[in-house]
């Protein structure tokens, strides 16, 4: 199983580079976890937030592999314990699907793309940084693989 996080924005302050890299290197090959950034949609003062998430909205479609299987985050989305995602993570590797976690613009993610999305997750009800999310997101998938292995990390 494959992972993939595609997340917009790009040229991350270095904290957050080898915050997300320190995680990312420690899950094994079966279980990878690979960024992909892309551009933020380009924000003035007379561009609408509507049509923000729209061009971010079609470069995340784009992006997307037609086999993956796509978890988007989302505040509205389902809140995990990082034992239940241990458990999503157990059923993602069963069903054998590559995985596809979305990380969108500070405005959110557009209707396109929720509606693409097969699972919404729900890191917190407290609004996170977006560079802060790929830290956690890959220190929870670390964790939620340490779990499924028996390894004493989680504890």
């Amino acid at each position: 199983m494959k992972l993939r996080l595609l997340a917009v924005g790009q040229k991350m302050p270095s904290w957050v580079e080898q915050g997300y890299k320190e995680y990312a290197k420690r899950l094994p090959s079966d279980c990878s976890l690979e960024l992909v950034e892309l551009a933020s949609g380009h924000r003035g003062k007379s561009t609408s937030v509507a049509k923000v998430k729209q061009q971010e909205g079609e470069m995340l479609l784009k992006a997307i592999k037609p086999q993956e299987w796509v978890v988007a985050l989302d505040v509205k989305g389902k809140p995990w314990s990082t034992e239940q995602l241990s458990e999503q993570l157990a059923n993602w590797r069963m069903d054998g699907k590559d995985i596809c976690l979305l990380i969108g613009g500070p405005d959110g993610m557009s209707d396109e793309v929720m509606a693409r999305a097969n699972q919404r997750w729900s890191l917190s009800n407290l609004t996170l940084p977006h560079p802060l999310v790929r830290i956690v997101m890959a220190e929870q998938v670390y964790r939620a693989w340490t779990i499924l292995q028996n390894h004493p990390y989680h504890k």
